[in-house]
């Protein structure tokens, strides 16, 4: 199962790396509608850690802040 969330977000992330046109407008416009890649990997740890819905987007809100925090605190 983690295989396939990683591989999923991997696929995700090169999709939005790579998808994208690099003019000025389309940059703009996905800096003020997307989501980070901070609380993207907030997202995914704390679901693997948590399994829980809530405590998912609560870490989305935090971004770096949870990865940080994931960074230190975890076994």
């Amino acid at each position: 199962m983690k295989k396939i969330m990683m591989l999923f977000l991997f696929l995700g992330l090169t999709s939005l790396v790579f998808g994208q046109d690099s003019t000025e407008v389309t940059t703009q416009t996905i800096y003020k509608s997307g989501i980070g890649l901070g609380s993207v990997i907030a997202v995914v740890t704390s679901w693997d850690r948590n399994r829980s819905i809530l405590w998912a987007i609560l870490h989305g809100i935090f971004g770096w802040l949870y990865v940080i925090y994931f960074a230190f605190t975890r076994k």
